[in-house]
């Protein structure tokens, strides 16, 4: 299949950012024996503005985004985060050749309201819209005309290396971590802040981003993770269902034992003993206190997980999960977030 793939490559960061869910998208679409184009709306334009100033490459990228989309001829076109692609330009495209899916996948919360226009406005007139939120808060979207599903974000082996549960506690530094640098729509430094409070001068907790520890990115971020025993999976909300940050899938996938609000319900589909689940702050102190004072239920919990998620997350399972129900093939894989819906969008 001929794939065009619409998200930001940040060609201009050189390699700071860490690899995107976009990105291990694509690597699983490779993976699969598909022919993917990459066209970096963002990017674009900032190379075709004057003087470099994306916000005025803006008209002149989504005219170039149908030029790819004729010069490829697509079988499938992904759109990703972008608020550069209009909606009339795939209109156009739809209009010129009919045999082209277009598909919307969005990683980001329904909380934030501009991200919520740009799912409502893309489920116009893409044919199905992906989200990183469970079917019970999408419903919201359903009279916009798009199928409606559920994706989580994917691991990718190739990126996911590590395997912290396989190492004591003296091999890792750091008994806790928690990295972030957004505050618009979160309460979360409130809990962060009773729980490093909660246990100073007993662990090892790391909040980069926050309280006046610098930001970490890239090789840094990779760092932290490759000495990390446990961390926090703080959403800015929470409560929307299954709707997680990245995180589960870094930390997941790396061995390193994870703390979830048990709101996000995910223990619907991941197995038991292997998330940590809380309800609120003191249930949350008490539960970091036990698993860093018995590190074989850490490394249990937590070898677990990881291989969880490197089984039945993989970024090629993610990718073929967004072909066949963007196509409404049937499912090839019993993907485990998908026990409740078919491939053509309606419930099982």
């Amino acid at each position: 299949m001929k794939i065009l793939h619409v998200d930001y490559d940040r060609l201009r960061s050189y390699g700071v950012n860490r690899i995107s869910w976009a990105e291990k998208m694509r690597y699983g679409l490779i993976r699969n024996n598909h022919y993917v184009r990459s066209f970096s709306d963002r990017d674009v334009a900032a190379f075709e503005a004057p003087l470099g100033i994306r916000e005025l490459g803006k008209k002149k990228a989504d005219k170039r985004f149908l030029e790819a989309a004729a010069g490829l001829d697509p079988d499938l076109i992904i759109i990703g985060h972008s608020d550069i692609i209009s909606l009339e330009s795939i209109r156009i495209i739809k209009q010129r050749a009919p045999h082209c899916v277009v598909v919307h996948c969005n990683c980001d919360p329904l909380f934030v309201p501009s991200n919520s226009d740009r799912i409502a406005a893309y489920a116009t007139v893409v044919d199905a819209v992906f989200v990183t939120t469970g079917l019970r808060d999408l419903r919201r979207y359903e009279s916009r005309g798009a199928r409606l599903y559920y994706i989580p974000n994917p691991v990718e082996p190739a990126v996911e290396v590590l395997d912290n549960s396989a190492k004591v506690k003296s091999e890792l530094p750091i008994d806790l971590l928690f990295c972030s640098n957004a505050t618009n729509f979160t309460e979360r430094l409130e809990v962060v802040k009773t729980i490093k409070d909660a246990v100073d001068g007993e662990m090892n907790f790391k909040t980069y981003g926050s309280f006046g520890e610098a930001p970490i990115w890239g090789k840094d971020y990779d760092r932290a993770l490759s000495e990390t025993r446990m961390a926090l999976n703080l959403n800015r909300q929470e409560g929307d269902d299954w709707y997680t940050s990245d995180r589960m899938a870094q930390l997941g996938g790396n061995g390193v034992l994870q703390f979830a609000h048990s709101s996000g319900r995910f223990d619907e589909f991941i197995p038991a003993e292997t998330l940590v689940y809380f309800d609120d702050a003191q249930d949350l102190v008490a539960k970091i206190r036990e698993f860093h004072h018995d590190d074989d239920k850490r490394r249990d919990w937590a070898g677990r997980a990881r291989e969880f998620f490197q089984r039945e997350f993989t970024s090629a399972l993610y990718a073929s999960y967004i072909i066949e129900a963007a196509t409404m093939q049937p499912f090839s894989h019993d993907y485990v977030w998908a026990q409740n819906i078919n491939p053509d969008g309606s419930d099982k």
